[in-house]
């Protein structure tokens, strides 16, 4: 993808003719939903550039009082293209907030039930159907009157949902439920319930042509298919540790299907007319959530969570673009076609309020035969700092302790205390603390913390270790 290849388009000017060079993609945005910022951040694919923030909320540590004002965690998101509209979930205050793509400022905020996640308008834009999670309801909300107008009923903790190209059927994934649910959009009513695989499904998505529905797991690395014309399972994939989202794409003529793998930094790319084998496989940054083609097939983004950054990929060579620093922690990511008339425009965005880099740390295991796998982010936020921790492959339903150690060697002398915590059924924990642990590991001064410790509570064995 060559952003200086311009099309040439022919304008009347005072009665007379000039020739003014239109950037492919000028019109449209990249939107990201920023958990941690509480805001949404602006590319423009044109140029790859970051344009500026609509801030929704206060960043974090701030929204750990009471939240009289501002939305927090925000997190799902969608776009319409015919009403030139977002629609913002955030999870912490509940609540979905819409948002003009040409003044960048909030229309209106709908309040629903406890921790919803993400908004999908219905093909016609008239409705958004918000995903519930902490309930067990999907919340219609009619666009023209900006309220809420049902409770659908389904699986506890739904995820996501998906329409049908005519927009007859629903389908809704859930995070709590290894079940697919199949409502009839007219009577609101479920038509059948389809088990999967795993209980843990976030996202899900239909492709252009109607015929598939993909979901992905993000507990176990999976992604089912659905075939819409039988509605039932066609095949299940692994495609790797935390598979976060999925999307579907025509490139170069043919049908892909495109997949964030979290876990392994990459996204996967599989060709649907071939039962879904997979064609490629692209290396990205760390974290990668959010995905969104263009709708020509030539052009995508990924969200790259730990790296406060998005991504773009040149779909004909499948080659990445340079990164873009965005707000903290990316959740969903909309490619947002014909967004802007004046490409021009950057009105009511503000500058990106966080500087500082997020730091990474891979942690490795200290002996051979250990499989456990551990990654942090440790990202400023005021004057504390924000550990996000991602581990797996240790010991089902066993606690463990994360800390900092100014021991060159073994034994590690436990300086000091990150984290503390009990891993899931699957041995696995995703989890959050705070601390003032900026540069941890850096070991530049003799003071200064040399390793990151992860030991197992039962033992006291050291299994992982992580340094800058």
């Amino acid at each position: 993808m060559k952003f200086q290849n311009n099309l040439l388009a022919v304008v009347l000017i005072g009665g007379t003719i000039s020739a003014r060079a239109q950037t492919p993609y000028a019109h449209d945005r990249v939107y990201t939903a920023n958990q941690v910022s509480n805001t949404v951040s602006v590319v423009d694919p044109a140029t790859n550039v970051f344009l500026g923030e609509i801030s929704l909320g206060k960043p974090y540590p701030n929204v750990l009082s009471p939240l009289y004002r501002g939305q927090s965690l925000v997190h799902g998101l969608r776009y319409s293209p015919a009403k030139k509209m977002l629609a913002v979930v955030s999870i912490g205050s509940n609540s979905v907030t819409l948002v003009s793509t040409e003044s960048n400022k909030v229309i209106k905020t709908i309040y629903v039930g406890r921790s919803p996640h993400e908004p999908t308008f219905t093909p016609d834009s008239k409705q958004i159907w918000t995903s519930v999670r902490g309930e067990a309801y999907v919340s219609v909300i009619d666009v023209a009157s900006m309220k809420e107008i049902r409770k659908v009923q389904v699986a506890d903790g739904p995820g996501m949902i998906s329409f049908s190209p005519d927009g007859k059927i629903a389908y809704v994934c859930s995070s709590f439920s290894p079940e697919l649910d199949i409502v009839n959009t007219s009577t609101y009513e479920i038509i059948k319930r389809i088990p999967v695989v795993s209980p843990f499904s976030p996202n899900i998505f239909t492709s252009p042509d109607g015929n598939w529905v993909a979901m992905t797991h993000k507990d176990v690395g999976k992604v089912t298919l659905i075939d819409t014309k039988s509605l039932s399972v066609h095949k299940v994939l692994t495609t790797g540790a935390i598979t976060n989202h999925v999307t579907f794409s025509k490139i170069k003529g043919k049908l892909k299907m495109l997949v964030t793998v979290g876990g392994e930094n990459k996204v996967r790319v599989f060709d649907v007319a071939s039962d879904f084998k997979q064609t490629d496989t692209i290396n990205v940054g760390n974290l990668p959530h959010g995905l969104w083609p263009s709708a020509d097939g030539k052009l995508m983004y990924v969200g790259l969570e730990y790296g406060d950054q998005v991504q773009g990929i040149d779909l004909l060579t499948m080659k990445v673009l340079p990164a873009v620093k965005i707000g903290q922690s990316p959740q969903a990511l909309v490619y947002a076609d014909n967004a802007v008339t004046d490409a021009r425009n950057h009105i009511n965005l503000k500058p990106l309020n966080d500087a500082a880099a997020t730091q990474i740390i891979q942690m490795k295991a200290v002996q051979e035969e250990i499989k456990a796998t551990g990654k942090i982010a440790v990202r400023p936020i005021g004057l504390a700092d924000l550990v996000e921790q991602i581990f797996g492959g240790l010991e089902p339903a066993r606690g463990y302790t994360l800390f900092l150690s100014k021991s060159t060697d073994a034994p590690y002398t436990r300086d000091y205390e990150i984290n503390s915590f009990d891993t899931d059924a699957k041995g696995k924990y995703m989890g959050q603390s705070t601390g003032l642990v900026k540069n941890a590991g850096a070991g530049q001064h003799e003071e200064d913390y040399k390793h990151l410790v992860l030991t197992d509570n039962q033992t006291g064995k050291v299994l992982l270790l992580g340094a800058n």
